[in-house]
């Protein structure tokens, strides 16, 4: 199946590592694409991303964050095994047996969080409950040569490539380098917008929504639109009504999670375009977690916000897989949204 976007391109931003309040290489990357498709770029202190396309005097934010979960070290022992506090919420059963990349300033060393063979183990070791405190990371140095490479401090993403399964994407960090890619991809095929569209790659959200918090208060927006993905639970062990979204299906526009109740007007607005464009989604309803979207709603005063998700299985983990044609179904409608944008919508309540 061929693509209407760059799969290169996706599978270069969730490949390339930025853990909470360490997005550099990431936010080259957004740095290179936004350039050209906007009228200026500008950080800040906290290292957000803000490309703004010239338009009227209503100002419209679409925000993805950047930020993946990972680690920081804390400790090298003295048998030479890395001991990590970890920046995001991770599953710890996840963990054991993957490979991971640890960043030093004097460049990246790969290692691996091992696990022991089952069959020496006792009873109470095989029915312990892991922690994300208990991993060990093995470099494969004796100590000596361990804390010569390694220092606290330094970071820890796991080692993955982003490839194609089927009519899936798969790979580490599409949350929320999917939705990072999906508004770099509509950013390039907007012009001549009839509002100001400042196009922000956020930062720090998987510690708490930092970033945007910032942003919405320097920013100031009339409207805030934040891209996330959410869960897919349309796998086996689950009843339909726990799914939350469906792969496949469609983009995903959402109505609530545990942070915020998205406007009626704005997500009203949302599934009207979807209609007339003949794009497919489906409606959120998450029962937990939080995006950016709480972090503009409130930075500043009220501000009308909406969310557009893009529904994703094995959330966390090394694993995350997206449709192909849900991809499109952002892209598509996060485009003609902001096409249609006159300023003249009345979002108040």
């Amino acid at each position: 199946m061929s693509l209407p976007y760059d799969l290169a391109l996706l599978q270069e931003i969730t490949e390339t590592s930025g853990v909470p309040g360490y997005e550099d290489r990431v936010r080259e990357v957004v740095r290179r694409e936004l350039e050209p498709e906007v009228d200026r770029v500008r950080t800040d202190a906290m290292g957000n991303v803000v490309g703004t396309m010239e338009g009227g005097d209503t100002d419209v934010v679409v925000a993805a964050h950047m930020d993946e979960i990972g680690f920081m070290v804390r400790h090298v022992t003295d048998e030479g095994f890395v001991q990590v506090d970890a920046l995001g919420g991770w599953d710890p059963r996840v963990l054991k047996a993957q490979r991971v990349t640890i960043h030093t300033d004097d460049g990246d060393v790969p290692g691996l969080i091992g696990s022991a063979p089952p069959h020496t183990l006792d009873e109470e070791q095989l029915e312990s409950k892991p922690e994300v405190e208990d991993i060990q990371i093995d470099l494969g140095l004796d100590a000596e040569a361990a804390t010569e490479r390694v220092s606290r401090g330094d970071l820890v993403t796991l080692d993955q490539t982003t490839e194609r399964v089927g009519d899936h994407v798969t790979g580490k960090a599409l949350d929320d380098r999917v939705c990072l890619f999906a508004m770099l991809e509509a950013a390039k095929r907007i012009d001549d917008p009839d509002v100001t569209i400042h196009f922000a790659a956020t930062v720090q959200e998987e510690v708490g929504i930092r970033g945007a918090q910032t942003l919405g208060f320097d920013l100031d927006p009339d409207l805030a639109i934040a891209l996330d993905v959410t869960v897919a639970n349309d796998v086996p062990g689950f009843e339909p009504g726990d799914h939350v979204t469906e792969l496949g299906e469609g983009t995903a526009i959402k109505l609530k999670d545990s942070s915020v109740i998205t406007n009626p007007k704005v997500h009203g607005r949302m599934e009207e375009v979807a209609e007339a464009e003949d794009v497919d989604y489906q409606l959120e309803v998450l029962p937990a977690g939080g995006t950016d979207t709480a972090g503009f709603q409130r930075a500043r005063g009220a501000i009308p916000v909406g969310a557009i998700s893009v529904p994703t299985r094995y959330l966390h983990t090394v694993t995350e897989s997206a449709h192909v044609d849900d991809i499109a179904s952002t892209i598509d409608l996060l485009t003609a949204f902001l096409e249609s944008e006159t300023g003249d919508h009345d979002y108040m309540l």
